[in-house]
């Protein structure tokens, strides 16, 4: 069964609006998480500079033993990025999807601010049901 252990959501100042962990091993605190945003910031920011490629976005995948590290800019630089099971297939769709639901229940919210922390019942709700309806179809 492919499994999705985290979501981030950073804004493009690199700060971390958004986390949910759901059910990875090693629990991350808050301090963890930010620390864990900043520096997928950071290193994303650096891959665009050091690319030969012209017109780099930065990156989209890094591979480990334990675990893949998924990642979708969107135009506004908002990163979404998934830490999934190794090898794990679909995950690029299951972030544009995620996309799409940040921007129907958070930036049409019209209490939310721009860059701020999510905080959208909306968002959480139908964000929950993607993932348990994609470990589904995963399995």
């Amino acid at each position: 069964m492919a499994s999705i252990y985290n979501l981030f959501i950073i804004n493009k100042s690199g700060g971390l609006i958004y986390y949910k962990d759901y059910g990875s091993t090693a629990k991350l605190d808050t301090n963890d998480s930010l620390r864990l945003a900043s520096l997928w910031h950071s290193m994303h920011a650096i891959s665009k500079q050091l690319s030969p490629t012209p017109g780099c976005t930065g990156i989209e995948l890094l591979q480990a033993t334990a675990f893949d590290l998924h990642c979708f800019q969107s135009l506004t630089e908002t990163k979404f990025f998934v830490v999934a099971e190794s090898g794990a297939i679909g995950i690029e769709a299951l972030l544009k999807t995620i996309y799409e639901l940040y921007t129907d229940y958070v930036l049409k919210n019209p209490f939310y601010e721009v860059e701020m922390p999510i905080r959208c019942e909306l968002f959480d709700l139908h964000l929950a049901r993607l993932i348990l309806r994609d470990k589904s179809v995963l399995v």
